[in-house]
């Protein structure tokens, strides 16, 4: 095989979801030749995590994007979603999800312009967000997060120093405000802004399954490969948006919800932070209180 017979086989299997068998007849290639080269080309493109994956840049205090202007220090957003997989018999009660499917919980974690900073896949989906939180970021080359910076989670995470978490028991989903509901309270105003913001993330998912058809669908690939799959669609989603100022892809994914060198001290556990709390509200108060809807 050439190069770009390799490069455009692999690109075939992982958008399409495509057999071996059914890609060796159409290329009339043996299927160990289509097998090796897949794995040479997965192999390659993981190669570029530390060029693809993009250093997190905290949002300036002058920001002016109505999205996270009120986010100063913010990294991104990060989340959690539930990608199929193919594992033993004796595996599947540990990797089914709370709606029966066969898969791993993947963590995701973008920027706002929604380039990938880092992803953890290979968590059982029986397990919490926050467990697989509290492992990516005890690993040597895990989630970094200095003092003084965070990111944006949901509430399924603890709220506390490094990870910015909405207020439980408010409205929240982007869906209730889209239809007409104006915030009453400091609390549902904050977490208004906390999901138009975190948004980036539930888009940057949605935009990598639209795109790669391997990760909607149950995969033929044994547990190990696809999660290397799945990191390498990652890292080909930030070069396609790093390449392409507009992504097609993009315009397709509705805008609703879908279902790193720092020498700083950095933060090494999760867990619920009074300070953290105080902080919020004091936010959420100033966010509420200069709303220009207060003023009309």
């Amino acid at each position: 095989m050439t190069i770009d017979e390799m490069v455009i086989s692999f690109l075939h299997i992982i958008a399409h979801n495509i057999k071996n068998r059914v890609l060796k007849r159409q290329i009339a290639r043996s299927g160990e030749t289509v097998s090796r080269q897949f794995h040479a080309v997965l192999n390659s493109v993981l190669r570029l995590h530390d060029i693809m994956f993009r250093k997190p840049e905290p949002i300036p205090d002058n920001s002016t994007d109505d999205r996270w202007k009120w986010f100063k220090g913010c990294l991104g957003a990060l989340d959690g979603t539930f990608i199929k997989v193919n594992v033993e018999t004796v595996d599947r009660p540990r990797y089914r999800t709370r709606k029966g499917e066969i898969a791993t919980n993947v963590l995701g974690v973008c920027t706002p312009d929604m380039h990938f900073i880092y992803v953890l896949p290979g968590w059982e989906g029986s397990a919490a967000d926050g467990r697989v939180l509290r492992d990516a970021i005890s690993r040597k080359n895990g989630l970094k997060v200095p003092q003084g910076n965070y990111y944006l989670c949901d509430a399924g995470y603890t709220n506390g120093d490094g990870f910015l978490a909405p207020y439980r028991g408010q409205r929240y989903h982007l869906n209730e405000w889209r239809q007409g509901y104006q915030p009453a309270t400091a609390k549902e105003y904050f977490n208004m802004k906390h999901s138009q913001a975190r948004n980036c993330i539930e888009r940057c998912f949605g935009i990598l399954k639209a795109r790669w058809c391997i990760l909607r669908d149950k995969s033929f690939y044994p547990v190990k490969t696809q999660c290397r799959i799945i990191s390498a669609c990652c890292i080909l989603h930030n070069f396609i948006r790093s390449e392409m100022s507009i992504d097609p892809i993009e315009i397709e994914v509705p805008q609703t919800e879908l279902d790193n060198d720092y020498e700083e001290e950095l933060i090494t556990h999760c867990e619920t932070s009074s300070a953290w709390t105080e902080w919020r509200d004091k936010l959420a108060d100033e966010m509420f209180t200069n709303w220009p809807s207060l003023h009309h």
